[in-house]
């Protein structure tokens, strides 16, 4: 077994500043672990194409950033947009509803308490993990074949504040309609908040929480993918990864997986190196 950040040759992997060195890929035995089902990673990548969308138009309706010349009826500007925002929402909420099922049809990764790491278990991979981000010690970190500690919690902080957004987004919709089904499902949304102006007010301030989280949650990937080398990106996309069988993992037995030896440049064939 070798230790976390570390190669089975034992020399360092090389990091963020380790410019200048050969990227060498890595040596050793892998195997491919499938983490996230087709309704998944479909729900993912829609989802996030319509909170790109409802960004771009929620801003526009808050306070429009361009305009068109002439007669408002005539192009129908406004109109158009607010029609692809309520669109992309409602996409929006299909994707939760997949998203729900899938907490209870989904594999190990999937399942609703990988969303929900409240365990005592969970909670001390949760400290051990944020030391090491804060104390910048990768290799202390918790080593996971799914979502570490704090993605889980980051995640489903993601989904409360899509409930909200929801929530408060048809609240408003509702407004366009008083007396309507709409309107009188969310009828009890402002008073609890205290009037529809503060009810616009945290519709606002969460879709700017969408724009840090997406920030955020690029940066991380991709730089997990660099640094780590774990194959974050390429999971949402084919549904799995590769994972060195000669680590061990909290949430996977990797000694229950068949073990390959993976080719490099450097080693086209790693049976005659063995």
């Amino acid at each position: 077994m070798t230790a976390r950040g570390e190669s089975a040759t034992g020399s360092r992997r090389p990091g963020l500043f380790g410019l200048g060195r050969g990227l060498s890929r890595e040596r050793g035995n892998f195997t491919w672990v499938y983490l996230w089902g087709a309704p998944l990673r479909a729900m993912h990548w829609v989802a996030a194409a319509c909170i790109v969308v409802l960004i771009v138009t929620g801003f526009y309706i808050g306070r429009p950033y361009f305009m068109t010349s002439g007669e408002a009826s005539a192009h129908y500007l406004m109109g158009r947009v607010r029609f692809t925002h309520f669109t992309a929402a409602a996409v929006l909420v299909m994707t939760g509803i997949v998203r729900v099922y899938w907490l209870f049809a989904g594999n190990r990764f999937e399942r609703f308490p990988a969303l929900f790491p409240v365990t005592p278990k969970n909670l001390r991979r949760t400290v051990r993990t944020a030391t090491a981000y804060l104390t910048f010690r990768p290799e202390k970190q918790s080593s996971m074949v799914g979502h570490e500690p704090l993605q889980q919690y980051a995640y489903t902080i993601l989904y409360l504040m899509t409930i909200v957004t929801v929530v408060t987004g048809f609240t408003m919709y509702g407004q366009s309609n008083p007396g309507g089904i709409i309107f009188r499902a969310f009828a009890w949304v402002p008073p609890l908040l205290g009037g529809l102006q503060v009810v616009r007010l945290v519709h606002h301030v969460l879709a700017w929480g969408y724009i840090i989280f997406a920030v955020l949650h690029v940066y991380f990937t991709l730089r997990s993918d660099y640094v780590d080398r774990v194959g974050r990106v390429s999971s949402i996309i084919t549904g799995g990864r590769y994972v060195s069988t000669d680590e061990t993992y909290e949430d996977y037995d990797i000694s229950k997986v068949p073990a390959h030896p993976w080719p490099t440049p450097e080693h086209p064939d790693p049976k005659k190196d063995a």
